[in-house]
């Protein structure tokens, strides 16, 4: 018998498209799920207190454990700089730190901080040597 070699492919073809378009309406009906998780995790997530749900204080938080998660990708594992610019011995200000920090500033995106957290890790930066 001679069969068609391309007949297998067409249907694996169609049987991936099908599932991609399922999957992509399971994440339409938890968009507001979806998106308080993600707040969370973003948020500081597990560092929330156990009695409320509420968010951390903000003598919980750690400038450097956030650090560690957003800014190495670009300012480098010393914050020497790569991408981003060396985060070491800055010359600006405290309140420049915090207004690069909550605006950004050219390639660098704002709000990667909280606001209630800008303060102390705009002091961590200054303090890098």
């Amino acid at each position: 018998m001679n069969r068609n070699p391309v007949v297998p492919y067409i249907l694996i073809m169609a049987l991936g498209i099908g599932l991609i378009f399922f999957m992509s309406l399971y994440g339409l009906d938890n968009q507001e799920e979806i998106a308080a998780d993600q707040e969370q995790t973003e948020e500081g997530g597990e560092a929330a207190t156990e009695e409320g749900g509420d968010e951390a204080s903000s003598g919980d938080f750690d400038p450097e454990a956030l650090a560690q998660g957003k800014c190495v990708s670009c300012h480098g594992q010393n914050y020497e700089g790569g991408v981003g610019p060396s985060l070491v011995g800055l010359d600006l200000s405290q309140d420049e730190v915090k207004d690069v920090l909550k605006n950004g500033k050219g390639a660098m995106p704002g709000g990667l901080v909280p606001d209630e957290n800008l303060d102390a890790m705009a002091e961590w930066v200054l303090s890098l040597q």
